[in-house]
C-alpha cells in the first residue's frame, strides 16, 4: 500500500541548527519505536516558517478544493486523491500531479458539499460540510461503499496510521476509528498565549503532527494531536502569485510530498498546484 511507501519517505530534518529534528517517521509512525518528534528549545514562541517553492504545477481552477492527499492507484501509478466542493459541484477525483488532468471522478449529490478527505490502508473517508455524512469509498473505482452519519460540520480530515483526525471549523479535533467513523476523543488547539484556534480547515497528518490550514488566512499550523498545542506556524503569503490570482479563493489543500521535508500546496480555485518546503530560521 502507498501509506507504507509514504511512511518511509516522509522523514524530515530541519536545518543544520538542531531547533528542528524529525527522524525518519512517516505518517502514523510517530510512536513507533525509535522514531524522534519535533524538538523546540524556545517554547516562549511558536516558530515562524516561510515557503520555498520547488515545483508548479497546473491545477484545475475549477476545482474548489477542500481536500488533497498523494497516494498510489494501481492502474495510474502515483495520483492526487482530491475532494472538490461546492453545491451541485461536488466531486472526488483523481488527479495527475504533473499536468493536473482529472483521471476519474464521481459527483457527489447535489444536496452534498464536499469537504476534506483522507486515505487510509483501504479506503477514502470523504467528508462533508452540514450534511452529517462521510462516505467509506474504494480506492481504486471511487466508488462508495459505506455512507455513515456523525454530529456537527466537517470541514478537514486526516489519517496518522491509526486514527482518523478530523476538523469542524471550531478549536477542536475529534479522533475518529477508521473502520467505523465513531468518534472516540477530541483535543481542544491552543496557539502559545492559550488561546483558542479557530477555523481549522484542511488537515494533513505527517509525523506525529497535524498540519492544518486555517481558513481564510495563509496560515499553515503544525498541531500536536495529543495536546492541542501549536508547536509552528508557516506563512504562506504570496503563494499564489497576483497576475495568477483572478477569481482564486482561499489557500486550501496541503498534502506531504514523496521526498523528505515536502508539502504540495494549492487553494479553492486555484490555477496552481506547488511543491514547496517549510524553511525555518
Amino acid at each position: 500500500m502507498f501509506d507504507e511507501k509514504r511512511a518511509a519517505r516522509r522523514g524530515l530534518a530541519f536545518g543544520a541548527t538542531g531547533l528542528l529534528a524529525l527522524a525518519g517517521c512517516g505518517t502514523g509512525d510517530a510512536a513507533a519505536e525509535g522514531a524522534e518528534r519535533w524538538a523546540i528549545p524556545d517554547q516562549d514562541s511558536n516558530l515562524q516558517g516561510t515557503i520555498e517553492v520547488l515545483e508548479t504545477h497546473d491545477h484545475d481552477p475549477d476545482a474548489f478544493t477542500q481536500g488533497l492527499e498523494l497516494g498510489e492507484h494501481p492502474e495510474y501509478g502515483t495520483v492526487f486523491y482530491e475532494s472538490a466542493g461546492l453545491y451541485g459541484e461536488s466531486d472526488v477525483r483523481i488527479v495527475d500531479p504533473a499536468t493536473g488532468d482529472v483521471l476519474a471522478s464521481q459527483d457527489l449529490p447535489v444536496e452534498d458539499f464536499a469537504e476534506g478527505l483522507t486515505l487510509t490502508d483501504d479506503a477514502i473517508w470523504q467528508i462533508t460540510w452540514q450534511e452529517h455524512r462521510a462516505y467509506r469509498r474504494d480506492l481504486e473505482t471511487l466508488d462508495i461503499v459505506e455512507t455513515v452519519e456523525y454530529d456537527g460540520e466537517g470541514w478537514g480530515i486526516c489519517y496518522d496510521g491509526e486514527r482518523l483526525v478530523m476538523s469542524d471549523g471550531s478549536d477542536r479535533l475529534t479522533f475518529r476509528d477508521p473502520a467505523t467513523f465513531e468518534a472516540t476523543g477530541t483535543v481542544a488547539v491552543e496557539d502559545i498565549g492559550g488561546d483558542p484556534v479557530f477555523s481549522i480547515n484542511e488537515l494533513e497528518c505527517s509525523h506525529g503532527l497535524v498540519w492544518a490550514n486555517i481558513w481564510q488566512t495563509d496560515d499553515i499550523l503544525a498541531i500536536d494531536p495529543e495536546t492541542g498545542a501549536v508547536e509552528a506556524r508557516v506563512d504562506a503569503t504570496g503563494l499564489l502569485p497576483e497576475e495568477e490570482s483572478a477569481g482564486a479563493d482561499v489557500l486550501n489543500g496541503i498534502a506531504a510530498g514523496e521526498e523528505d521535508g515536502t508539502f504540495y500546496l494549492t487553494g479553492k480555485h486555484w490555477p496552481k498546484l506547488y511543491l514547496v518546503r517549510f524553511t525555518w530560521p
